[in-house]
């Protein structure tokens, strides 16, 4: 697929941003938009950031006095349903509804070799009886679990490691996480390497938090009902996001997954083709 006569994947590595959209006309009379989402190496079926981006940049160009508008976007896993709204203090504040549902792939690798892929110590990695694996809302990723945000601060990719035990056909990325964030106000703190895609760490991770929801169910057991976590992403690199998780749960299974947050325009710009 090309724009005009610059091939997407080119710009998305010129940009070299995590991920990069590219909006398109729908096929479907019912959708709004075709959207592909490229990181700088690779085309991805679904990644909440830069939907939930999309929609809010979509939103701010068409209708900027508007309170809310909805979005039906057609993306590599289907279509994704995008709500917006204003905010009372005017930012704009977006919820996208996953059409897959968190599911299990295979469990990984064991705390020993996350430990040496991560540089962090064997005891901090996987507490209790915790347990790593991949999950899935559309895009892969497997999900470690650590003891705390200083073993998070401490986390770095050992390039040698990752590629001796990991497989990119298995997962996207790893997201790296924890429950002990020291504050009431957030439920879990994150971090998430994907350096196959070109990503060294990605700020913010829409599409690994609705598939965390499959890791955190399976793992806590929580009541029937619709359960909400708070979830600080990539603090450490000065870029914190603030993500906010809900599920609905029956009888242990995972009935829908929601994931929303605020995003504000930054820049604008042109492309010339030469």
């Amino acid at each position: 697929m090309t724009c005009k006569t610059l091939p997407v994947q080119n710009i998305a590595r010129e940009f070299n941003y995590p991920e990069t959209t590219f909006v398109l006309p729908s096929e479907h009379a019912d959708n709004t938009h075709r959207v592909i989402i490229l990181t700088p190496t690779s085309e991805l079926p679904f990644a909440g950031h830069p939907t939930l981006g999309t929609a809010v940049a979509l939103a701010h160009a068409q209708s900027p006095h508007a309170d809310r508008a909805e979005c039906r976007f057609e993306e590599g896993v289907g279509m994704i349903p995008v709500s917006v709204y204003k905010m009372s203090d005017g930012a704009l504040r977006a919820e996208l509804s996953v059409t897959q549902r968190s599911l299990q792939l295979l469990e990984r690798l064991s705390p020993a070799m996350w430990a040496d892929i991560l540089n962090l110590d064997e005891a901090s990695v996987c507490p209790g009886d915790s347990q790593n694996g991949v999950w899935s809302c559309g895009t892969s990723f497997t999900f470690v679990p650590v003891t705390n945000v200083d073993a998070l601060a401490t986390a770095s990719v050992n390039l040698a490691s990752w590629k001796q035990h990991l497989s990119l056909e298995e997962t996207t990325g790893v997201f790296v996480f924890t429950r002990d964030t020291n504050t009431r106000v957030i439920d879990i703190r994150a971090r998430m390497f994907a350096p196959d895609h070109g990503i060294a760490e990605d700020p913010a991770t829409e599409s690994a938090v609705a598939a965390l929801a499959g890791w955190l169910v399976d793992a806590e057991q929580p009541d029937d009902g619709t359960h909400h976590w708070t979830i600080a992403q990539r603090v450490e690199m000065g870029r914190s996001s603030l993500l906010e998780l809900e599920a609905d749960v029956k009888n242990g299974r995972i009935l829908g997954v929601r994931v929303a947050g605020c995003a504000v325009p930054v820049t604008t710009g042109m492309i010339t083709d030469p």
